[in-house]
């Protein structure tokens, strides 16, 4: 098959994973709350993280199945050696350092230019998680399996293969940002799309970033998930310097 005929199966059935979601969570919505006699805030938070893993779960392997339809898929890079295993992984757990770094810098200018900071998409995530659990399978482990094979695989690679490093890692981490629904913090969200296409670019291999896309989200998740331990040692913190003081 060929690749382009490949990229139009990935990102519809990714579409379709997205939009079924949606009917999936009002069902299972309607049979926490009438069935099991959850509360309706109860009920939306299972029926939301239960609905979005039901659908990653079916979503993975049709995805997968597709990147094995031509044999020179993932043969996008004409120069360069293919890292080692262990040179990927130890660029994976570097690039979780970069994603931050590029992230707090992201940051900084944002606030340079009036944005206030926070994502509300990652406090809803947390709050999520902690109501229900299946969730982290949905933010750690699909989310850098599909969006790496989407947008770094499929959008920096197309893209990479008619252009060069700077058009097509601009382009795939600008979409990259537009998807997470933020438009206010589209540099923070470019910042580790950037980070991610030149671990691919560097290393030839999709499963660094992966990695690093892995490890960001558990970051983000166990500081959501512990925000309570944090403002707890802020104000031990606060209370410190004021009796120094």
């Amino acid at each position: 098959m060929k690749n382009w005929k490949i990229y139009i199966w990935i990102v519809t059935i990714y579409i379709v994973m997205q939009l079924a979601s949606v009917p999936v969570a009002e069902g299972l919505i309607n049979y926490f709350h009438n069935t099991a006699g959850m509360e309706m805030a109860e009920a939306k938070f299972n029926g939301f993280a239960w609905g979005l893993f039901i659908v990653n779960v079916l979503a993975a392997p049709l995805i997968i199945y597709m990147t094995t339809r031509n044999k020179k898929f993932w043969n996008i890079f004409k120069t360069g050696k293919k890292a080692s295993i262990g040179k990927t992984i130890l660029w994976g757990f570097l690039g979780l350092f970069m994603a931050m770094a590029g992230q707090m810098l992201a940051a900084i200018i944002e606030m340079a230019l009036g944005v206030m900071p926070g994502s509300e998409n990652t406090a809803l995530l947390g709050e999520v998680a902690r109501m229900s659990p299946i969730v982290i399978f949905s933010i750690v482990i699909f989310a850098p399996l599909f969006e790496e094979i989407i947008f770094r695989r499929v959008l920096f690679g197309g893209i990479y293969t008619k252009t060069n490093f700077w058009v097509a890692a601009l382009i795939s981490a600008f979409l990259f940002s537009v998807v997470h629904g933020e438009l206010n913090h589209t540099i923070l969200y470019m910042a580790p799309g950037l980070v991610f296409a030149f671990l691919y670019y560097h290393t030839k291999s999709i499963f660094a970033p992966m990695i690093s896309h892995f490890l960001m989200n558990s970051f983000a998740v166990i500081v959501q998930l512990n925000l309570d331990k944090f403002e707890q040692l802020d104000s031990i913190k606060q209370a410190f310097i004021f009796f120094l003081q």
